[in-house]
C-alpha cells in the first residue's frame, strides 16, 4: 500500500510539473505568434498545448475518475503523439 501511495504521489508531482512547464511553453509560444504572426509559432503553441492537455487528461482519468492506469496512459500517449506530429509539422510550416 505504501509503495502504491508513493507512486501515485510521484505521478501527481510529475503531471503537475508537466502541466506548469507545458503551460508556460504553450503560453510563450502563443505570445510569440501574436507578436510575429508566424504560422509556425501558432502550430508550435497548438502542439505543446495538445501534449500538455494529454498529460493533464491522463492524470485526471487515473486520479479523479479511477480509470484503469493503462487506459489513462494510452490517452496520454495518443495525445502526446498527436501533439508531436503538430510540433513536427510546425518546423516545416512557412
Amino acid at each position: 500500500m505504501v509503495a502504491s501511495t508513493t507512486i501515485a504521489t510521484a505521478i501527481v508531482v510529475a503531471k503537475t510539473g508537466i502541466l506548469v512547464l507545458g503551460g508556460l511553453i504553450t503560453f510563450f509560444s502563443y505570445k510569440a505568434y501574436r507578436r510575429t504572426g508566424a504560422q509556425a509559432l501558432k502550430l508550435l503553441a497548438i502542439g505543446f498545448g495538445i501534449v500538455t492537455l494529454g498529460s493533464l487528461l491522463g492524470g485526471v482519468l487515473d486520479q479523479v475518475f479511477n480509470i484503469e492506469l493503462t487506459t489513462s496512459i494510452l490517452m496520454d500517449s495518443l495525445l502526446t503523439l498527436f501533439g508531436f506530429v503538430v510540433i513536427f509539422y510546425s518546423l516545416y510550416a512557412e
